[in-house]
């Protein structure tokens, strides 16, 4: 624990910067120091420019407030790190603008970070890559999903235009409860008023998204919670299958195929690999194996009905003979 006065101020500012009501009790305890030290190290932020409220009584104690002229925020090096690599996983967020704001903050972040932080998150970023998905259809408005937050923080109907599957575009009123995330995708759980029932909708099919004025109490959402109705609504599309490869190759040697595919290398050897692929049905884990072993031979470890496919698979890719010319035999439209 520091004991000196500023090393004590700082670490007294970083457990206040939490927005919890502090006693005086246990801000002493945590500091290992006495509450009349805690009063001074308080008084001693103020001087500096931090707000900090003081309630007395039993259910007293000390807060941060909220001001619109914060000096810099403090974080310990954990706090630092989680900021900076959340950053960069924003970067590839599918909102529209949010890369370019989030590669700025970050960069703003990390001119800040001192040697030996800025070395562990230089590390991290380039042993980690992305895999971007979708179009650039699939991008979210960041203005709607403002409009929509907040609508569903305050209790307001909102209207929008949606784009359905098939591409028909129909205006919405709904009650909006909450906002739900799966990867890049974004979806809205809503009551929607004109149809009487509960629907959910993908973000980057919904544009012109504004406050309709009125407010609406909260239902009880099917299932529980908005998670739950948006995985339910989705049906198989978010069933996840895992599937284990043993590829007779060095992993660099596959890395053009794996690249598109949502994977995990479980083992390298100079050789050989094991990796663990994902997809959301076992036909695409096939095509997967397929690609793969164009490349090199590939033997499903596991699930057993992913090997199954595969043999059935190599049972119906047959090569008809050629003819003594050296030509194939021409297909008939029974082929």
């Amino acid at each position: 624990m520091p004991k000196n006065p500023t090393g004590r101020a700082l670490q007294l500012l970083s457990l206040l910067q939490t927005h919890r009501l502090w006693s005086g009790a246990e801000l002493a305890e945590r500091l290992e120091v006495t509450e009349r030290t805690v009063r001074r190290d308080v008084d001693r932020l103020r001087e500096l420019g931090y707000p900090v409220d003081a309630r007395s009584g039993t259910e007293g104690g000390y807060r941060l407030a909220t001001g619109t002229q914060m000096p810099p925020l403090l974080l310990d090096d954990d706090e630092a790190i989680a900021v900076a690599v959340g950053l960069r996983y924003a970067a590839a967020a599918a909102i529209d603008g949010m890369e370019d704001s989030s590669l700025r903050a970050l960069i703003k972040i990390e001119q800040l970070l001192p040697d030996r932080l800025r070395r562990r998150v230089s590390a991290l970023h380039s042993t980690v890559a992305s895999i971007r998905s979708g179009t650039v259809e699939d991008v979210v408005d960041p203005d709607a999903l403002g409009v929509l937050a907040v609508a569903c923080r305050d209790q307001e109907e909102v209207r929008f235009d949606y784009r359905r599957r098939d591409g028909e575009v129909s205006r919405r009123l709904v009650e909006p409860h909450e906002l739900v995330t799966t990867g890049r995708r974004w979806y809205l759980a809503a009551w929607d008023q004109r149809r009487d029932d509960w629907r959910t909708f993908r973000l980057d099919r919904l544009s012109d998204a504004r406050l309709a004025g009125r407010r609406f109490a909260t239902r009880a959402i099917p299932g529980g919670d908005a998670a739950t109705l948006v995985a339910s609504s989705l049906g198989p599309i978010l069933r996840q299958h895992n599937a284990l490869l043993a590829i007779d190759a060095p992993l660099g040697a596959v890395e053009d195929v794996l690249r598109w595919v949502d994977h995990t290398p479980m083992e390298a050897k100079a050789g050989s690999c094991l990796v663990e692929v994902r997809s959301e049905d076992l036909g695409r884990l096939a095509l997967t194996v397929a690609r793969i072993a164009l490349t090199a031979p590939v033997a499903v470890v596991e699930p057993s009905d992913l090997a199954g496919i595969i043999d059935r698979l190599a049972t119906h890719l047959t090569i008809s003979p050629p003819q003594r010319d050296g030509r194939r035999p021409a297909r008939t439209r029974d082929d």
